[in-house]
């Protein structure tokens, strides 16, 4: 992708586009590591995609953690913490050489 074709995405686009691209990368080392890959240099120009990318993010003063949809966080249930040992109140305190009680 270009640098012109990056710098007229809106900022959804360009925070879409950016997910998009790393996804690719991540597929790419997927098929290096398992001797997959055949075209190498898909690599290096998916690198500098999303360098393009995170350019144009940065020349309009966008945080990228901001632009870039995220999944929201798992809920953690009360019950998951049970049975897994002392909690960190319960636990002893080490004592330190020099001080006497």
């Amino acid at each position: 992708m270009d640098i012109a074709k990056v710098r007229e995405l809106t900022d959804a686009e360009l925070g879409a586009e950016l997910v998009t691209q790393r996804r690719h990368l991540y597929d790419l080392r997927f098929q290096l590591a398992t001797r997959q890959l055949t075209d190498h240099s898909q690599l290096t120009a998916s690198r500098r995609t999303i360098a393009r990318l995170l350019t144009v993010l940065t020349e309009r003063g966008l945080d990228e953690r901001l632009v870039v949809p995220t999944a929201p966080e798992p809920r953690k249930s009360a019950a998951r913490g049970r049975g897994r040992g002392r909690s960190k109140e319960a636990a002893p305190k080490a004592a330190t050489g020099g001080e006497k009680e």
